[in-house]
C-alpha cells in the first residue's frame, strides 16, 4: 500500500459531527460480552454439535474430530493476534474489506469486499435451508400438518429483517438469551455423555493418532465451518463502546469458547454414542447418521421432554446464526456504499437506531429471491436425482461461504504484515509479523484441504460440475472487485481515495495503491 493514511484516534472519530455512516455516539452500544455473543451465535453451538459434529464423524470416519477443533482453534487464535492488533487502528464496519484495502491496496480491498459479501450471503442463505427444513419437520411431528419448508423461511426472513433495522444491542440481547440456552442444554448433554459412556471412558478421540489418518483434510474442512462468525467482531467496531479494547477481547474470547466447548462436546458425543458407532453408524448398527444419533442418545438417557426442548433450541440456534450473518451482510453493504463502491442509498441508517436499514433490507430481498427460486425448483425435483432441494441449499451454500471466508482470512493475514510494514505503530514483531505469517500459511493449507475435499463436503461420491462451479462463485468475485476498483480509480478518483477508510475517509490520500 502506498500513499494511504488513516486517523487512528477513536476520540477524533467520535468528536466529528454526525453524518451518514459516521460512528455517532448513539450507535456505540456494544460491550465485550455483547460482541462475543453476536459472533458465537453465528457459529450456532447446538446446530454444530447435534448436526455438524455427528455428520463429520460419520462422513470422515475419523475418531479424532475433538482434537481437530483444538488445532483449528489454535490456528485461528494465531490469526486473531494480528487481526486484533490491526483492529486497534482501523474502526470500520467493512472489517476484512478495510483491513485488506489499507494493508495491501485498494484494488485488493475491493476484491476482498465482494468475496466477503458473497461468502456471508451464501452462509446466511444456506442456513435458511436448514431452518426451513427443521421448522417443517417439527410442525409435522407435533401437529401432523405438512407445511412447506419455504413458509417458515419467509416468516423467519421477516422477523430477522425487523431485528436488522432496529438497534444492534437488541439483537445482541436476543442472541445472548438463545446462546445461553444452547450452551446450557449442550452442557447437560456433555455431563450425561461423560458419565454414561457407551463403551467406557476413552481418550482416543483426543489422540493425534486418531486424527492424523486418511480423511483428516475433510475433518479440518468441516471443522472450519463451525468457527465461521468468530471473525465478525471487527464488523461491530463502529457500534462498540470502546473498539480498541472491545474487539480484540471479544475475538479471543469467542475463539477460546468455541474451540474448547466444541472439542469437549465432540469428545462427549464420541463417548456417549460410542467411537465405533459414531464413526460408522451405518456399518455398525444400520442407524441413520447425523442429528438422529444425538437426539437418539438424548431420548434414551434424558427422556422425550429433553428431545422436544433440544429440538426447539436446535431451531433457535439456527435462527441466532441467521441474525448474526444478516447483521454482517447489512454492515458490508453499508460500508461499501458509504465509500462509493456500491450505490450510496445502501449506506442509509435509521436516525433512531443507527442501524443500516437499507443494507438490511437488501439482504432480506436477496434471501427471499433465492428461497423462492429453490421453492420453484422443488416443483420439478426428482427424488432420484439427488438430495432434497432444501438440503442442497444448505450444503451447497454454507460450504461455499466457508471456503470464501477462509480465503479472506488468509489474505487478511498478509494485509496485517503490509499494514505495519512501514510503521510498526508500537506493535510488537510477534503480533505484526510472526503471527500473521504463520496464520497465512496455516489458512492457505486449510483452504487447499477444503478445495481438495469439496466433493466430500457436498456429499458427492465423486467430483462433478458443482465441485468446481461453487468454489468459483466464491473466488471469482475477488477478481471482479479488483477490476472494478481500477475502473473507479480511472472514472472517480475522489471515490477511489476513500476506499477502505470508512468514517475517516476524509483523512485518506489518493496514492497509487
Amino acid at each position: 500500500m502506498k500513499g494511504d493514511s488513516v486517523s487512528s484516534s477513536p476520540s477524533t472519530a467520535q468528536a466529528r459531527p454526525a453524518r451518514a455512516g459516521a460512528p455517532a455516539p448513539e450507535r456505540r452500544k456494544l460491550g465485550v460480552l455483547a460482541v462475543a455473543f453476536l459472533i458465537v451465535a453465528a457459529s450456532a453451538p447446538l446446530t454444530v454439535i447435534a448436526g455438524g459434529v455427528t455428520s463429520t464423524f460419520s462422513v470422515t470416519h475419523v475418531a479424532g474430530v475433538p482434537l481437530g477443533f483444538l488445532i483449528l482453534a489454535a490456528a485461528l487464535a494465531i490469526f486473531a493476534i494480528g487481526y486484533a492488533a490491526m483492529s486497534r487502528f482501523i474502526n470500520n464496519a467493512g472489517a476484512f474489506y478495510a483491513y485488506v484495502a489499507q494493508g495491501i491496496g485498494r484494488p485488493t480491498g475491493v476484491g476482498a469486499s465482494l468475496v466477503a459479501l458473497v461468502a456471508y450471503n451464501m452462509m446466511q442463505l444456506g442456513i435458511w435451508g436448514m431452518f426451513g427444513f427443521q421448522v417443517s419437520m417439527l410442525i409435522g411431528e407435533k401437529t401432523g400438518l405438512d407445511i412447506p419448508w419455504w413458509v417458515g423461511v419467509l416468516v423467519g426472513i421477516v422477523i430477522v429483517g425487523i431485528m436488522g433495522v432496529n438497534r444492534v444491542d437488541l439483537s445482541a440481547k436476543v442472541l445472548g438469551v438463545l446462546v445461553a440456552l444452547e450452551f446450557l442444554v449442550v452442557i447437560v448433554f456433555d455431563v450425561v455423555a461423560f458419565t454414561n459412556p457407551a463403551a467406557g471412558f476413552s481418550t482416543e478421540p483426543m489422540s493425534p493418532a486418531a486424527l492424523f489418518v486418511p480423511g483428516v483434510g475433510a475433518v479440518f474442512a468441516f471443522g472450519i465451518a463451525a468457527f465461521m462468525g468468530f471473525e465478525q467482531a471487527a464488523i461491530y467496531g463502529e457500534e462498540s463502546k470502546d473498539p480498541r479494547r472491545t474487539i480484540p477481547r471479544a475475538t479471543f474470547l469467542a475463539v477460546a469458547v468455541i474451540g474448547v466447548f466444541y472439542a469437549l462436546s465432540a469428545w462427549a458425543l464420541a463417548l456417549g454414542i460410542g467411537v465405533d458407532k459414531i464413526t460408522d453408524p451405518g456399518g455398525i448398527s444400520g442407524e441413520e447418521a447425523g442429528p438422529p444419533l444425538f437426539f437418539g442418545f438424548v431420548a434414551e438417557n434424558l427422556g422425550v421432554i429433553w428431545v422436544d426442548i433440544m429440538s426447539v433450541l436446535f431451531i433457535t440456534s439456527i435462527f441466532a446464526a441467521l441474525v448474526s450473518f444478516h447483521n454482517a451482510v447489512a454492515r458490508y453493504f453499508f460500508s461499501l456504499a458509504r465509500e462509493g463502491v456500491l450505490p450510496a442509498k445502501l449506506a442509509a441508517v435509521r436516525q433512531t437506531t443507527g442501524a443500516p436499514w437499507v443494507g438490511s433490507l437488501a439482504q432480506s430481498v436477496i434471501a427471499v429471491v433465492v428461497v423462492i427460486a429453490f421453492a420453484i425448483g422443488e416443483a420439478g425435483w426428482n427424488p432420484e436425482s439427488g438430495p432434497y432441494p432444501v438440503i442442497t441449499l444448505f450444503t451447497w451454500l454454507t460450504n461455499t461461504g466457508a471456503l470464501g471466508l477462509v480465503l479472506l482470512m488468509a489474505v487478511v493475514s498478509l494485509a496485517v504484515v503490509g499494514f505495519f510494514r512501514k510503521d510498526a505503530r508500537g506493535v510488537g514483531v510477534g503480533s505484526r509479523l510472526v503471527a500473521p505469517i504463520v496464520s497465512a500459511v496455516a489458512l492457505a493449507a486449510i483452504l487447499l484441504l477444503i478445495l481438495s475435499n469439496f466433493d466430500v463436503l457436498l456429499g458427492q461420491p465423486e467430483s462433478n460440475a458443482t465441485t468446481f462451479l461453487l468454489p468459483a462463485i466464491a473466488i471469482l468475485p475477488g477478481v471482479i472487485g479488483i477490476v472494478w476498483a481500477y475502473v473507479i480509480k480511472r472514472r472517480r478518483p475522489e471515490v477511489y481515495a476513500r476506499i477502505g477508510h470508512g468514517a475517516d475517509a476524509g483523512d485518506a490520500q489518493l496514492g497509487d495503491a
